[in-house]
């Protein structure tokens, strides 16, 4: 310990370590359910490449695991300390560094809160479009390291689709320039697209590339009602079947709409089975939400609300936002699922969650991005009643389970972390196992770089 830290101090100024364990100790998990943690040794907060570049030689010469971590909101584990580790925050290394208008891009460092960046394009006519729930805390970097998405994934896409290069330092302290900042380029293997998504586990992400789009007019939304998910779901399947492209498709069901009622005074209809949102940012928005709402009513709503104006939907949006605050509130503690199955499976989904929710006699709410099929269920628990805690980590694979069954993947958005590493074994099989454990040598020959995560 007292070598490692008289290493590291060689390279960074006083104030970029934290010892105090007390304070290591807020440094040292996610926001994750049922994910261990280990004790950290140090925390470090570099704000150049060049300390961050030190930190990784000194760990490799001292053999000393690193987890990065940026605004530790992720819900998987990811970020969680191991014992005896750096832990290397990237939150002080939070410059925007260029905007492009020409260009329609941003180069941004890994500490870049997402709302911060997405205002600041808005400034110059452009936007950002992945926006996680929690896009007024979460950073860039963290955004990168789990492909994170977010509700406007059903029309623009998710945060893979806009890193176009990246700048890393690797285990060994070397850095890495991956990508472009032009629209096109095949130039080699897509070394940028397989570091997203890699949890911290192949290199520390300490610039980005980020791609651009001209910002869209401002968006309406329409409500709707309906006496049953299914009937939501099938509303979902003739929009996306009917070639419609929503800015946004968002479904709760009724445990979820109670939730966010109960903690906000949201005035949100208690008596639906299932809440869809749909928006549109076209120049007609109002022609495409009519339209969606013939669709609504034919597939069952019982009432179609179409905002009158943007601030009318943006409260819409904001009771979307808060509803996985809403759900936390109903119990102790929750478990928050990310299960992606194809749209066409969507109604299959929430309807086997019901089920398991009965089966398990726990309260499980269900928001959704719908237009990806993306659910977030949420088990509700009292985590200092045993019975209960299991039965919610029992309800929590067998979500994951069904959503295996329906064709989907264990995590849309989340990633894998520590939670669902058993979990990713099913998914990829023995030879996608053996061949991700290849890559991930190849980089970090070590096992350095964020260990016990992914695999």
């Amino acid at each position: 310990m007292s070598d490692l830290l008289e290493r590291l101090r060689t390279g960074l100024p006083a104030e970029a370590l934290i010892t105090d364990p007390d304070v290591t100790a807020s440094y040292a998990h996610d926001m994750a359910s049922f994910c261990e943690a280990g004790t950290p040794a140090v925390v470090v907060l570099p704000r150049t490449v060049e300390q961050v570049q030190h930190v990784m030689r000194t760990a490799t010469e001292l053999r000393v695991p690193v987890v990065p971590q940026g605004a530790r909101t992720g819900l998987s584990g990811a970020a969680n300390a191991s014992d005896g580790c750096i832990v290397l925050s990237l939150v002080k290394m939070d410059r925007i560094l260029e905007i492009s208008p020409v260009d329609r891009i941003a180069v941004v460092e890994p500490g870049v809160i997402n709302a911060v960046l997405s205002r600041a394009v808005n400034e110059h006519g452009l936007y950002y479009p992945p926006d996680p729930s929690s896009w007024e805390t979460c950073t860039i970097g963290g955004n990168i390291g789990t492909a994170s998405g977010g509700l406007c994934c059903v029309k623009y896409g998710v945060t893979a689709e806009y890193v176009l290069g990246l700048d890393v330092v690797l285990a060994d302290g070397r850095l890495l320039t991956t990508g472009r900042r032009t629209a096109k380029g095949v130039a080699g293997y897509d070394l940028t697209r397989l570091l997203v998504g890699s949890e911290g586990s192949l290199g520390i992400v300490v610039k980005a590339v980020l791609a651009l789009k001209p910002q869209p007019p401002q968006q309406l939304v329409l409500a709707a009602e309906f006496p049953s998910a299914a009937a939501a779901c099938d509303a979902v399947c003739r929009i996306m079947e009917r070639g419609h492209t929503p800015s946004l498709l968002e479904l709760m069901d009724r445990t979820t709409v109670r939730a966010v009622n109960a903690l906000a005074s949201m005035g949100l209809p208690e008596t639906t089975e299932a809440l869809l949102l749909c928006a549109f940012d076209t120049p007609d928005p109002a022609a495409d939400l009519a339209a969606v709402g013939a669709l609504c009513t034919a597939a069952g709503a019982t009432e179609v609300v179409p905002a009158d104006n943007p601030a009318e939907s943006e409260l819409l949006l904001q009771a979307r936002r808060m509803s996985l605050t809403a759900l936390e509130a109903v119990r102790s503690a929750t478990m928050i699922d990310d299960v992606c199955v194809p749209r066409s499976q969507l109604g299959a989904m929430l309807e086997g969650t019901a089920a398991i929710a009965e089966r398990y006699d726990l309260t499980i709410g269900v928001c959704s991005h719908a237009g990806d099929g993306n659910t977030h269920p949420v088990v509700c628990f009292d985590h200092t009643d045993p019975d209960e805690s299991r039965r919610a980590r029992e309800s929590f694979d067998a979500i994951m389970a069904l959503g295996l069954e329906l064709g989907g993947t264990i995590t849309g958005e989340h990633g894998v972390g520590v939670l669902k590493k058993e979990w990713l074994a099913r998914e990829l099989g023995e030879t996608g196992i053996e061949l991700q454990r290849g890559i991930k040598a190849a980089f970090d020959p070590l096992g350095l770089l964020n260990p016990g995560k992914l695999f």
